[in-house]
């Protein structure tokens, strides 16, 4: 059963324990709150001020397993916390490891620094967790698919639109790294994964995919320099840097591109895009 009182009580203190600068927010000159505000703590959750408050005052009904898992996001609670938050709302914990999406409190605080880099956080299957306005603005929002399509090795073999934003000449290869990766992972995973699962559906809708499945390629990495093609500012060749977090096989992505180079005037220019599309 829900703990109202022990809820409240959590999600308060770990409200107050964290900073404006924590999240990636701008401290301001007037700030009396200890810690941060619940109306950002709510924005960060993705629900309403309202129902935040009302947590936090022992009301309202009994949160869903989702929205305790937006709350742990937004709170930036380790895996711990998390599990803890989810037994005082009445609910049995996630499992841990490959298939958790809960990304951890130091891969969040450095995404919040990167407010004006194209980044984003994926899962081993290429679903992205979350990007920065600048990622969506390179690639767009890939948070907002659903099922197998969340992936972006699944879009690539049955999506034809996911593969205008890579330069041409560059298909063939990632056709094979796609393949490779999920190949690599449903091996690590075991048959009953969503790697697997994902790999059945290709077999089944995608002869492209099967040609390349049979060849049992493995080990073609990504390359570090990716050539996009955006529909606003053009080509551009940007360096990517991966940081792996190995409890989770989370991966944070971060696209720059070199000092000075068409590339790099560029992606300011995509910035400038992207900051006046948020107005």
């Amino acid at each position: 059963m829900i703990d109202r009182a022990g809820l409240a009580e959590f999600v308060r203190q770990r409200r107050e324990l964290l900073q404006p600068e924590d999240v990636g927010l701008p401290r301001g000159q007037r700030r009396r709150t200890s810690g941060l505000r619940r109306e950002e703590v709510a924005v960060l959750c993705h629900m309403s001020t309202d129902y935040y408050a009302r947590l936090e005052q022992e009301r309202g009904p009994q949160p869903s397993e989702q929205m305790i898992a937006s709350i742990a996001q937004g709170l930036h609670l380790s895996l711990d916390e998390r599990d803890h938050l989810f037994r005082l709302a009445g609910h049995t914990p996630p499992a841990r490891g490959s298939d958790s999406e809960h990304i951890s409190p130091g891969m969040l605080r450095i995404l919040d620094r990167l407010q004006d880099t194209p980044a984003e956080i994926v899962t081993e299957l290429g679903e992205t967790l979350r990007q920065t306005p600048l990622g969506i603005a390179l690639t767009g929002d890939t948070t907002r698919h659903t099922g197998p399509a969340r992936s972006i090795g699944y879009r690539w073999f049955t999506d034809p639109a996911e593969r205008e934003r890579y330069a041409p000449e560059d298909h063939p290869f990632l056709s094979r790294m796609f393949v490779s990766g999920l190949r690599e992972v449903t091996t690590r995973r075991g048959p009953d994964s969503r790697a697997a699962h994902y790999a059945d559906l290709l077999l089944a809708e995608c002869e492209e995919f099967r040609t390349l499945w049979h060849t049992h390629e493995v080990g073609v990495r990504p390359r570090e320099v990716k050539r996009f093609r955006h529909p606003e500012v053009g080509a551009m060749e940007l360096n990517c840097q991966t940081l792996l977090d190995p409890e989770q096989s989370h991966l944070l992505l971060v696209y720059t591109a070199t000092p000075g180079s068409e590339s790099y005037e560029k992606l300011q220019l995509l910035s400038v895009v992207s900051t006046e599309m948020l107005r």
